[in-house]
């Protein structure tokens, strides 16, 4: 079959395999073929056949009149699509891909490669990936989908015999449990008048709740802000958190997803908005069951009409993150993130005035109006108001996550929510905000754990991700683990960003550090970079160097 004409009437000359679009279209069924939904056709074509041939994107690009490039180049950008040209292998059935970020490369997880790649010999594909965010459970592997904590070879060996999948998480509080314990009521309270809009968004701002996925803007700040903006209006929630060393957002969704979504309505409503999106990881694919699941009931019998709700899959690239490479990301496109201004405030997601927030901040909210904003302001040390969801990892004896006032310092978090350092491990040092946030020595864990304390240092606290390291382990070592991740997780938009990252792991390979060209690296990546990532990625390194001399001696 021969497409003569594309979208806009130009030649395109692509050339499309009968059997290949008979297969799209069952596959696709009934769902819309616009642009937007390009990421999430590709997924189940891909959750279908295990891989994407050049031959099925082909197909796809002509039922839903792209061109063939931009079907390309986005199943391209994204990690988890697999292409396979004509010619070449497909990968094996199953994929066990084993983290090799910093808390899992700390417990052996390249070690476990190793042993696995041995043991299965090209049968079964074993993958190096990035956080999975599962930090607590290091090493992590996930078999399929199935995720293996405390890993090691007999355990992979188990859930691949075993064919193990999903099963709700023990403390799993589902719709109709949510709702005998009152859930949505707050909601149903705000649309039937006891409160008003202006009134909630005081009621934020009052209780110092923060955006918790990094930046910490005020979220009653930020509603205010879109509420001046005019409609219509959208919702964006980022649960895409893989930043690694972190993991609450997970946590959260495993034992009670009704209160973001609750909260999200809140905010809807408050606004005035006209859609909700809802971008998710694709390493969450249990937290993807579950909302898929939760989705359908609370829609079978809603507590009051409903916006539409749309789950977005992300797939697998740590950018999107960032919030308007995510907005990039749901419109089906490369998550690349945008230049600004504008904000995505003033346009945002499909050019309209967009409010992102983190899941854990939508988490929040309907505690803050229940309990009033005095009850979240009231718990905080050293001065700092509110409560965070710390994600501890490392060597601790209690890894996880950890709700604690805001501005607790690291060694009140281990002491007192951690149980202390593991036996034969001494405090060396920690990152106090993921990969990112820069890298601090045990002589500074007295340091209140909030964005304005920490950015006096060169360090940040972004989503709270904190990653503890003992006199066992190198920080060089720790640091170029950092900077690789930065490396292979640049979208590649700005060359201070994708030579700089690629550069810094070059230099940090070696065995002495110039540092002198690194900082004059770091100074033009902060400088120049679009977004954080290049903007951040220098942290680890020029931390190592200022704080751990003695590693440099």
């Amino acid at each position: 079959m021969k497409r003569t004409r594309g979208k806009k009437g130009r030649e395109t000359g692509c050339t499309v395999n009968t059997q290949a679009l008979a297969e799209v279209r069952e596959l696709l069924g009934d769902a819309p073929r616009s642009r937007d939904l390009l990421i999430e056709h590709l997924h189940k074509i891909q959750d279908a056949h295990n891989h994407l041939s050049d031959t099925i994107l082909a197909a796809l690009a002509f039922e839903m009149c792209l061109p063939i490039a931009e079907v390309f180049e986005t199943a391209t950008f994204y990690h988890h699509f697999d292409i396979v040209k004509k010619g070449e292998k497909a990968p094996p059935e199953l994929t066990v891909r084993v983290c090799t970020s910093l808390t899992c490369s700390m417990f052996g997880a390249n070690e476990l490669i190793e042993k696995l790649k041995i043991r299965y010999n090209g049968d079964i594909r074993i993958q190096a990936v990035p956080c999975v965010g599962r930090c607590q459970g290091a090493p992590v592997a996930v078999a399929g989908t199935y995720p293996i904590e405390l890993a090691d070879e007999k355990k992979v060996e188990d859930a691949i015999r075993k064919g193990q999948t999903w099963t709700d998480a023990p403390h799993f509080l589902n719709y109709h449990k949510y709702r005998k314990a009152g859930g949505y009521q707050t909601y149903l309270d705000c649309i039937n008048g006891k409160y008003s809009r202006d009134e909630i968004i005081k009621m934020l701002d009052d209780s110092s709740l923060c955006g918790l996925g990094g930046a910490g803007f005020p979220v009653g700040t930020k509603w205010k802000i879109l509420r001046e903006q005019a409609g219509p209006r959208l919702i964006a929630i980022n649960i895409d958190e893989g930043e690694p060393g972190t993991f609450k957002d997970r946590y959260h969704l495993e034992r009670d997803p009704h209160r973001f979504i609750e909260g999200a309505l809140i905010a809807h409503w408050a606004i005035e908005a006209e859609s909700i999106y809802i971008y998710l990881r694709d390493e969450y694919a249990g937290c993807r069951t579950y909302l898929e699941r939760e989705f359908v009931l609370l829609k079978a019998d809603p507590p009051a009409p409903l916006p539409p709700i749309y789950l977005r899959r992300g797939a697998g690239a740590y950018i999107c993150g960032e919030e308007s490479a995510m907005i990039e990301s749901i419109e089906g496109k490369r998550g690349l993130p945008r230049m600004r201004p504008p904000y995505i405030a003033q346009v945002g997601l499909f050019g309209k005035p967009t409010l992102e927030q983190n899941m854990e901040s939508m988490h929040w909210v309907t505690d803050v109006i229940q309990k009033g904003p005095a009850w979240f302001g009231s718990h905080g040390r050293n001065g700092h108001r509110g409560l965070r969801s710390f994600s501890v990892s490392g060597r601790v004896n209690k890894p996880g996550v950890h709700l604690a006032p805001a501005g607790i310092t690291l060694r009140e978090l281990i002491d007192e929510y951690c149980d202390g350092m593991l036996p034969g491990h001494q405090l060396h040092g920690y990152f106090p905000g993921g990969a990112s946030g820069g890298i601090l020595p045990a002589s500074m864990a007295d340091i209140p754990l909030n964005w304005d304390t920490l950015k006096s240092h060169g360090c940040f606290l972004g989503s709270a991700a904190v990653v503890v390291f003992s006199n066992q382990d190198s920080v060089k070592e720790l640091a170029l683990n950092a900077m690789r991740f930065f490396r292979d997780e640049s979208c590649g938009q700005c060359t201070p960003c994708r030579v700089g990252t690629a550069k810094a792991a070059h230099l940090m390979e070696q065995e002495h550090w110039d540092k002198p060209l690194l900082e004059e690296l770091s100074k033009a990546m902060t400088d120049s970079s679009i977004c954080g990532l290049g903007q951040a990625a220098p942290n680890p390194f020029r931390c190592a160097i200022k704080y751990f001399p003695e590693e440099f001696s």
